[in-house]
């Protein structure tokens, strides 16, 4: 390894850290410090690590008369502006450690012969990085400058490491209110304490990336297979793997229990067809020898499907690319019985491969649309798999091995699904009609047929209007109340209503 040395040597100066009791303590340091910097007009440029230990500084700094400039989230805006006035003499800049990298601060007239810019950390990040990088601040190609930290036991990161025994150890030597401590030792102790946040913080990201690298593993598999359906190249062979699966899966189930006739109720109500067995083969066969003969006949079955939708579809496509030359797609609706779909169809493809492009079209969207479910419903599946098996640690076990065999019996549970979702939805695929002159053209990219929403607006219109009526039908009768013999009259005679117009009805 060679070190390439920087253009100038630096002749900055970092300062041990200064360790104080309490953040008041420190905080008053720091302002003290501050008056004496800029009386001797240097530049300071004050770090925090929260925007409310920057506005606190700032309001300190504004009772004690000396201006300054605050650079945070807030102020965002001003940051180029802030920042080309940090190096002038005399000029305090108070910014958090993410406001303002990346650029130089250029010192303004006098300011090297003062002594540079001068660095004032108002207490230790939990990455020594980010308190690098704000001593880096000054000092660039060569320039002078100073560099101090101000520490108090009561930061959060004195407070996780070792803050008793440094108070402790304060109290026995007799430190006054006020009194600071410097040594090298206490700044090397720091440094520990942040070397075990860095430690702790690379566990965690390496912990997370070892459960998103089995996420990723899965992820890799489900993508190969949308990228097959999605380009349609490998997607036949996709789908006979499939198929075969599907069927030695269903063979094995209903072989170990000698249950042929649930097979044969499970074929019919997932693939269409019935066993290409008798019993008595079914009972003395090999799981593989009936897996073979389930496949060849669905596979045939498949094939006969797909020529009967290619002829209910064709003679409609070539109409509509014919005589309606500006139509570049047609959507043509799919259903299993259950659940439909309407498949997008380029026109002059399907004119141009008949059948084979039209059924190419109805295998990629339901392989992808299906496909595309599960994953999503496996990844939420995933996401509380990882927070449960975090129990196991109580049981002295390690939650993550635990997370991978559970995950991979998530994910092969899903294959399955999807290989009995796919294949049972392209075994029962039918057009919904029996006259293929239906098949509607699609207009534009939604397949959107005008004369059919104008009859669905007026059934609606219909229907409104009807409801209209019914609404005014059973409108509640509103009664007045009736007035009590002893109320004042509502004529407004001042007499009782029992000795004026009460009197009168009783008389009718």
């Amino acid at each position: 390894m060679v070190v390439i040395p920087t253009n100038r040597p630096i002749a900055r100066i970092d300062q041990e850290d200064m360790l104080y009791k309490t953040k008041r303590e420190k905080y008053n340091a720091i302002i003290e410090e501050i008056q004496r910097l800029v009386s001797e007009g240097r530049p300071v440029l004050v770090g925090t690590t929260s925007v409310e230990v920057s506005e606190l500084l700032s309001r300190m700094l504004t009772r004690k008369g000396i201006p300054h400039n605050v650079l945070n989230a807030k102020l965002h805006f001003k940051e180029a502006q802030i920042v080309k006035e940090a190096g002038q003499a005399g000029t305090v800049t108070i910014a958090t450690n993410m406001a303002g990298r990346g650029t130089d601060i250029k010192l303004g007239p006098g300011v090297k012969e003062a002594g540079g810019l001068a660095i004032i950390g108002t207490e230790r990040h939990e990455s020594r990085r980010v308190d690098r990088q704000l001593r880096g601040r000054s000092g660039r190609q060569g320039d002078p400058g100073s560099s101090q930290f101000y520490i108090s036991l009561e930061d959060n990161l004195m407070r996780l490491f070792g803050s008793e025994r440094m108070a402790n150890m304060m109290d026995r030597i007799g430190i006054q209110e006020g009194e600071v401590i410097q040594h090298s030792m206490m700044t090397k102790q720091i440094e520990k304490a942040q070397k075990k946040v860095e430690e702790n913080h690379f566990g965690v990201r390496k912990h997370l990336l070892e459960y998103d690298d089995v996420m990723n593993a899965q992820r890799e598999v489900i993508y190969k297979k949308r990228r097959h359906a999605l380009f349609g190249e490998r997607l036949s062979i996709d789908l006979n793997n499939m198929m075969y699966d599907f069927g030695e899966k269903l063979i094995e189930e209903f072989k170990d229990s000698k249950d042929y006739e649930g097979l044969k109720m499970e074929l019919l109500s997932s693939m269409g067809i019935e066993p290409p067995f008798s019993e008595e083969e079914f009972d003395r066969s090999k799981t593989d020898e009936l897996a073979e003969k389930l496949f060849d006949a669905a596979l045939e079955h498949y094939k006969e499907k797909a020529r009967i939708i290619g002829e209910k579809t064709l003679p409609v496509i070539k109409n509509v690319y014919e005589n309606q030359t500006h139509f570049e797609n047609i959507a043509i609706p799919i259903t299993d019985g259950k659940r439909g779909m309407n498949v997008i169809v380029n026109l002059k493809k399907a004119v141009e491969n008949g059948a084979r492009e039209v059924n190419l079209c109805i295998e990629k969207s339901i392989t992808l649309g299906l496909i595309d479910n599960a994953w999503k419903e496996h990844l939420r599946e995933l996401d509380d798999l990882k927070e449960s098996v975090q129990n196991a640690s109580y049981e002295q076990k390690d939650p993550l091995v635990i997370y991978k065999l559970e995950s991979f019996n998530l994910f092969k549970a899903m294959l399955e699904k999807i290989n009995e979702d796919v294949i049972s939805f392209l075994m029962r695929a039918d057009i919904p009609t029996q006259d293929p002159n239906t098949v509607r053209e699609s207009r534009g990219p939604q397949g959107i047929d005008k004369s059919k929403i104008r009859e669905q607006r007026q059934d609606l219109l219909a229907q409104s209007h009807s409801d209209t009526q019914q609404k005014q039908i059973t409108q509640p009768i509103h009664v007045e109340k009736k007035v009590g013999r002893n109320d004042p009259c509502p004529c407004g005679s001042g007499k009782k209503y029992k000795n004026c117009h009460g009197r009168m009805e009783a008389a009718e």
